[in-house]
């Protein structure tokens, strides 16, 4: 997570996506905004607990899940099943490649991901269709410092 303080408030239009407008909600999704990379609930509440900042853990989890059901957090699953969220700054869902040892997250191309789930709803007759593609192996640097260790 990054180092960096959380804004004190998130946005007024990203709040509006998820219902009622609270001071803790604007503080969980400033501090989700602020990250660089993915983050599971339980490591944002820390790192808000560490700054002083009041906010329950639920209220965390609630926030996170209500913002990504809206469309603007990208969700994946880390090895141990947790679900780790990340702020995506538009509509337009991304697919990550995560490193397993380090947790860094890269964006990919997902066109070939995005034609292949478009032609199978629209072959299947089946509407809202949503996908998840998860991606996860061992960043470069990360390789290289198991190679040295063995």
């Amino acid at each position: 997570m990054a180092s960096n303080r959380p804004r004190t408030s998130a946005p007024a239009q990203e709040l509006a996506l998820i219902g009622r407008l609270t001071q803790q909600r604007a503080t969980v999704l400033a501090a989700l905004m602020a990250v660089e990379g993915f983050v599971g609930a339980q490591a944002l509440h820390n790192q808000l607990t560490d700054d002083g900042t009041p906010v329950g853990l639920s209220t965390v989890y609630r926030t996170l899940t209500a913002f990504a059901a809206a469309g603007r957090a990208d969700v994946v699953r880390d090895s141990n099943g947790e679900r780790l969220f990340r702020y995506r700054p538009g509509p337009d869902h991304r697919h990550y490649l995560i490193c397993t040892a380090c947790g860094l997250s890269l964006a990919v191309d997902a066109e070939p991901v995005e034609t292949w789930a478009d032609k199978v709803a629209r072959t299947s007759g089946f509407a809202d269709v949503r996908h998840t593609v998860e991606l996860a192996g061992v960043c470069p640097d990360c390789k290289q410092e198991r190679a040295r260790v063995r």
